[in-house]
């Protein structure tokens, strides 16, 4: 065993048994790094990573090219869901060598950690026009001897075009004296739907070819175009999105919940693994389409997705856990995939049935074995087969149950079950917006539960900071931004789903921590570490919306939303500054920047601030809930709370009344919020 057996990291623990002298980051192995002279081999992954379990196999179990490692290198074994911030900096350096990246990710440092050389997955020999990984190694070494000087000058280089990417924001360059509405226009929220449309498959759903990922934000800044100007081709295309993910099988169609992403652009074959934050966004959106659409099946795609989550992805407290892997039995997708035979089997007589609506044949649909996936929908499919869509149902719920049965008693795959507490964040707020949705009591507290035991388990001694994962009664990392951010934005959901003050006071009490201990020099942006981190090379902005959203961006949405809860005029320039560095880009990049792209369309269309107060607040709170309100902020309470603006001097004996103001005038107050037409 090495010293990664002494981790909590399922990623790390995964690797300790593996030849390779490998260290976890920390000052053990750079100091070594420096006393012995010798260049560091970062390797970075995560516990779901298909390719990092190949890579493994192939090259970090055996011996001989274990020897190469420990002779001339000091490796460093990093899971990239505990050190997000090391992942990003190293990324970027191995996407700007070489143009791309991914994981696994193999870098190699010079001893003062400056990054000279990387890629992501290498072969045991020459294939795939990539060289053998002992012939990197061999290479590498050779070079850290002989052209040690050129090496430590890329290192140099490369850590000095980290920083200068990092360099923006430092101006506003006069943007504070142009008003907003001049800053923000219609016409750049048509750009952005356009330049989504375009870049939209018409025919399967989702945003360009394969490899194709969900894509949550573009699908919500869709239905939120159509929300706010009635563009019916919006809604249709996010409408679709979603539909051929529901029907793919990048959905499991026993279990609930869905894998990362698709290989092929009809969504029909995963990357097995599932991860929590892709579940938590989907839930958002699925929300956001039922309030709209009241279509039944979006409510029970929640449901089953958060049965998965309760079922699969739950800590005992209450938490949520991290990912489940792609493979069992060291094969991809083994666990979800199935033989015809073997559904007859199961079966009998409903097999035929089951196997024509899931596209199940005897030679497969995917590498010799089955995704289930369904290639007609249910009422098209129950014609051509003279049934009826109650009766197909019925026969399909009951054959699932079945199989799901025979499932359960496979080898699973593995369970990442370190809680970050960032997707936990995320899925707290999912579970808001399901409650908010479907009014289904048991959303709302799993939300509860997983948010209690973060702020119990995860919070610093100091009662203001914060730790970034928790894992066997240990946690670890000071949080990064992203952490602060989600979970801001999660403790101001869950103030509008329960009406409770409090939520909204530690809400504002971490917006003031992030502001003092993230803020950049300009006092725009924040800096994805916390002041004060010593091992990192760099410290880098975050803007880009990737699988999960930017810090910066959900903090740019915070900022605007308490700013109005509190009449904090620092906080609503700040938010704006941080959209108008932006939002150029997220014209421009529409695809990559949609959560800015949401921002920006907010702003344009302006937030209704809606307040109930009496005694029936909470119920009403309910009510309104139900609606499809996507630009709101939305407080309550039983009476008048001092201090905060929208709930000052509203309260009138024996009523409960809602209140709904914009752009400084407010409406006359209403008893029932089905007595607003046309609120959006």
């Amino acid at each position: 065993m090495n010293r990664l057996a002494k981790e909590t990291s399922p990623y790390l623990l995964q690797h300790a048994h593996n030849p390779v002298d490998w260290y976890p980051w920390g000052e053990e192995a750079l100091q070594r790094a420096k006393a012995e002279d010798k260049p560091i081999l970062v390797s970075i992954g995560y516990a779901a990573c298909h390719w990092c379990h190949v890579m493994e196999r192939e090259s970090f179990e055996n011996e001989a090219t274990a020897r190469i490692m420990n002779e001339h290198f000091i490796n460093i074994k990093i899971d990239r869901e505990e050190r997000p911030d090391l992942d990003h900096i190293y990324m970027d350096a191995v996407q700007a060598m070489t143009g791309s990246g991914g994981w696994p990710l193999n870098v190699f440092l010079t001893p003062d950690k400056l990054p000279f050389y990387g890629g992501t997955y290498f072969p045991p020999v020459k294939a795939f026009n990539r060289p053998s990984w002992t012939d990197v190694l061999l290479a590498l070494s050779q070079a850290f001897k002989e052209r040690r000087e050129d090496l430590e000058t890329q290192g140099q280089n490369m850590r000095d075009h980290l920083a200068q990417a990092s360099g923006f924001g430092s101006k506003t360059a006069g943007l504070e004296l142009v008003p907003k509405e001049e800053q923000f226009t219609r016409a750049q929220c048509d750009t952005i739907y356009s330049n989504m449309l375009q870049q939209s498959d018409k025919v399967w759903g989702g945003f360009g070819s394969a490899p194709k990922f969900p894509g949550t934000f573009n699908i919500q800044y869709l239905l939120r175009y159509h929300h706010s100007f009635n563009e019916p081709k919006a809604l249709e295309q996010a409408l679709l999105s979603l539909d051929k993910m529901i029907q793919g099988g990048i959905y499991d169609q026993l279990g609930g919940g869905f894998a990362r992403y698709s290989t092929d652009a009809k969504w029909l074959a995963p990357h097995f693994e599932k991860m929590l934050y892709d579940n938590a966004l989907l839930i958002d959106v699925l929300s956001e389409a039922y309030q709209l659409t009241g279509n039944e099946l979006y409510a029970k795609t929640i449901a089953d997705t958060l049965g998965f989550v309760e079922r699969e992805m739950t800590d005992a407290g209450g938490a949520f856990y991290s990912a489940l892997d792609a493979d069992s039995e060291g094969v991809e997708g083994k666990f979800y995939t199935w033989s015809k035979s073997e559904i007859e089997e199961i079966l009998g007589s409903d097999a035929a049935l089951f196997c024509a609506f899931y596209d199940v044949s005897e030679e497969g649909n995917w590498e010799e074995t089955n995704i289930l996936w369904i290639t007609k929908q249910a009422a098209v499919f129950a014609a051509e087969n003279n049934i009826t869509e109650e009766a197909l149902e019925r026969v399909l719920a009951i054959s699932r149950e079945k199989l799901m049965v025979v499932r359960a008693k496979r080898i699973r795959p593995g369970l990442d079950d370190k809680i970050i507490l960032g997707w936990n964040a995320l899925m707290v707020h999912a579970c808001c917006r399901a409650y908010a949705a479907l009014g289904v009591d048991r959303y709302l507290q799993m939300g509860v539960k997983a948010l209690n035991f973060c702020l119990e388990n995860l919070q610093n001694a100091d009662k203001q900071s914060f730790f970034h994962t928790f894992k066997g009664g240990i946690a670890k990392y000071p949080a990064f931004l992203d952490d602060y951010a989600w979970l801001i934005r999660a403790l101001i959901a869950m103030q509008e789903v329960t009406g409770e003050g409090i939520w909204l006071e530690k809400a504002k009490a971490l917006t003031e921590y992030v502001v003092a201990n993230f803020s950049d020099e300009g006092n725009i942006y924040f800096y994805y570490t916390e002041a004060g981190q010593t091992d990192v090379i760099v410290r880098k902005k975050e803007v880009y919306d990737g699988a999960t959203p930017s810090g910066n961006a959900v903090m740019a949405a915070n900022l605007l939303y308490l700013s109005i809860v509190y009449d904090g005029k620092d906080w609503s320039d700040r938010g704006i500054a941080m959209l108008a560095g932006q939002s150029q880009t997220a014209v421009r990049y529409s695809t990559s920047f949609g959560v800015w792209a949401g921002v920006l369309l907010q702003l344009v269309n302006g937030v209704r601030e809606i307040a109930i107060v009496g005694s029936e607040y909470k119920s009403r709170l309910r009510d309104t809930n139900r609606y499809y309100i996507p630009f709101k902020v939305l407080l309550g309470a039983a009476t008048d709370q001092p201090g905060l603006p929208l709930l000052e001097q509203r309260e009138r004996p024996g009523e409960t009344l809602i209140y709904v103001c914009e752009h400084y005038h407010c409406i006359k107050p209403v008893n029932y919020i089905e007595e607003i037409i046309n609120l959006k």
